[in-house]
């Protein structure tokens, strides 16, 4: 979980312990015994170490006598889930209903810092290569097959790098150029697109070649959107960070990866290396 997402539950736990006190309940295990619940759960919400359920925020309410707080304690619980999102529960109805979410902003969004380690960014796949991507998620989160519509509707982000005036500052290891998704063919394919959007006059296409002295660890893959929003991505999660203190973190690790990447035509020489590898498969 993000620190952002840990700071907020914990502020709402000492909130719902206000709230237990105010109410006469001197104790967690008094508490507990009015909602029949473990006096360990008491405990675990109110030092936020276990996420509150709306059903539990109605409860406490209801037995401290604080009703009229439900509704902003609902939008508080609902936003600690937004900032930690499991990929299972997002991809429950499929891929594609993530790649409409993002549309908007990547519409509102004048600055991009793009950095992942392993993969082509997003809008910057060919058609077989997204659609390998998204064979995989649906395989490995044994999710309905929509890997079709979902392709489809991450394609519809191409636009935005010749529509208006934003900048994308995009940074991928040399291994995004090797990580074979699909086969020979569909590789020299995504490698002929970086070739063919590479002079984009609003993108900015770096590589870190693989045995660059780094001056920070790559760490995850991570999508930074103005000074407003980063998402990073893990196996089992998606977490969105917002204070502008870890924004400006993540900014500063953005900074210090550019130190070891390359643009222009060494980067175009790393994409055509990576081709005649895979001519020669």
């Amino acid at each position: 979980m993000s620190n952002q997402a840990q700071e907020a539950r914990a502020a709402l736990g000492a909130r719902l312990r206000g709230f237990r006190k105010d109410a006469g309940f001197s104790s967690g295990r008094a508490f507990a015994a009015a909602t029949g619940w473990q006096e360990s759960k008491v405990s675990r919400i109110e030092n936020g170490k276990q996420a509150a359920s709306e059903a539990d925020i109605r409860i406490w309410c209801e037995r401290t006598n604080t009703q009229d707080q439900v509704p902003d304690l609902v939008a508080t619980v609902r936003h600690i889930d937004e900032l930690w999102l499991e990929w299972r529960r997002q991809f429950q109805e499929g891929a594609e209903k993530r790649q409409t979410k993002a549309l908007p902003i990547y519409s509102k969004t004048k600055v991009f810092r793009i950095w992942h380690p392993t993969l082509i960014w997003g809008t910057l796949q060919t058609a077989e290569y997204a659609a390998e991507t998204f064979n995989q998620v649906v395989d490995f989160f044994e999710i309905p097959n929509d890997a079709e519509v979902a392709t489809a509707k991450r394609l519809e982000r191409q636009r935005y790098l010749t529509q208006g005036d934003r900048i994308f500052n995009v940074l991928l290891a040399e291994q995004a150029l090797y990580s074979n998704f699909g086969g020979p063919e569909v590789m020299r394919g995504q490698l002929d697109r970086l070739l063919a959007v590479i002079g984009l006059p609003r993108l900015s296409l770096g590589f870190i070649p693989r045995s660059a002295p780094l001056a920070i660890w790559p760490g995850n893959s991570f999508s930074m959107f103005d000074d407003k929003l980063v998402l990073v991505e893990t196996y089992s999660a998606e977490f969105s960070v917002t204070q502008p203190r870890e924004i400006q973190l993540y900014g500063k690790a953005f900074s210090y990866l550019k130190r070891s990447a390359v643009y222009g035509k060494a980067a175009r020489d790393l994409i055509l290396s990576a081709n005649r590898h895979f001519e020669q498969m």
